[in-house]
């Protein structure tokens, strides 16, 4: 077996414990449409990357791999038994909560090769779900059994890491009309809208199991993992075919989004404004960002993202010397490679 084919199938085992929990945890209930939308983006798929973080963060903590089949507790560092699997659905709520606020935002049409929730539903109902899966995350996350020290200090990680991504898409959104960005204030921007997330998927389980010494490391690790993941995102934007992408291929371009890589162009003397001359997502042609990226690549900012991602990857592994060398642990390093490794 390959190592990707290691991580691909970790984290297809854990998909399946996180979706076969989701459907436990967040039953259809009344009134109907609205849990229907509440469900409807964590229904259409998605990789699951940041609980399988928190899952492998826990199994190497526990010094367990758990098996194929379904589980909800580990074991604790005082010998009590805590459902962790409770904290990583909270954290794929969140993440499907983030999701469905930012599609209404940049009123995008698709997500997960589906039509985003404003658009099979309506914008009232789609605001509705997101604040209904937002409320769920901090109920959930209670019910793992853990010590009420611990929980609340899950909670308030958690809630600081809502606010946290609140603060970086409300940057984004300010960074669309300016028109100079550091790289320093982009990468401030992603730590917030992004990789807070997987710092408290990486560090919730230190925190509820009562590995006080692995708090800070692995959040430091998921936010180092994080940014690399968002740079990697930012390049698959313009890389990778609108089919295999699920949304127009160069939206951030023409939507005027700014990433590394056009942060880096600017500073080259790249017009990046003038390198898509249409207006909207439904009318750029293949060929505008064809050339578009063609002009990034000479620039070198593609490349200097990538290796900037890379980077990140490389800081995040080293963190994890504070955990305990087992296959969980390889795991975690593996999927840090897998983040900017993906074509997806």
């Amino acid at each position: 077996m390959t190592r990707q084919q290691a991580v691909e199938g970790t984290i297809a085992r854990c998909r399946q414990q996180v979706n076969d929990a989701i459907q436990e945890d967040l039953p259809v209930s009344q009134p109907e449409r609205l849990y229907e939308a509440s469900r409807y983006l964590l229904d259409a798929g998605g990789k699951r990357l940041r609980p399988t973080i928190l899952l492998l963060s826990a199994d190497s903590l526990a010094d367990a791999v758990p098996d194929a089949k379904p589980y909800r507790q580990f074991p604790a560092a005082d010998s009590k038994q805590v459902d962790v699997l409770s904290a990583a659905v909270s954290i794929e709520i969140i993440q499907s909560f983030t999701l469905i606020h930012d599609d209404i935002m940049d009123d995008d049409d698709m997500r997960r090769g589906v039509p985003a929730v404003h658009r099979e539903y309506d914008v009232s109902t789609a605001i509705l779900a997101g604040d209904t899966l937002y409320s769920t995350a901090f109920e959930n996350i209670l019910r793992t059994g853990a010590p009420p020290d611990r929980s609340v200090r899950a909670l308030s990680e958690l809630a600081t890491t809502c606010t946290e991504i609140c603060e970086g898409q409300s940057l984004d959104i300010e960074f669309e009309s300016r028109g100079h960005v550091t790289p320093e204030e982009y990468l401030e921007m992603v730590e917030l809208k992004t990789a807070v997330l997987y710092a408290a998927a990486a560090s919730i389980p230190a925190v509820l199991l009562g590995y006080n010494d692995a708090v800070d490391p692995l959040h430091s690790y998921g936010l180092d993992i994080g940014r690399a993941f968002q740079i990697q995102d930012d390049l698959l934007d313009l890389t990778t075919p609108t089919e295999k992408l699920g949304k127009q291929r160069g939206s951030d371009l023409v939507e005027n989004k700014q990433t590394l890589i056009t942060v880096h162009a600017r500073q080259q003397g790249v017009d990046v404004d003038s390198l898509v001359e249409s207006d909207s997502v439904d009318e750029v042609s293949e060929a505008e960002i064809v050339e578009a990226v063609g002009v990034l690549e000479d620039a070198g900012s593609i490349e200097y993202a990538r290796q900037t991602a890379r980077d990140f990857v490389q800081s995040g592994k080293e963190r994890l010397d504070v955990l305990p060398d087992n296959e969980a642990r390889e795991r975690l390093f593996d999927i840090a490679d897998y983040l900017v490794e993906r074509d997806y």
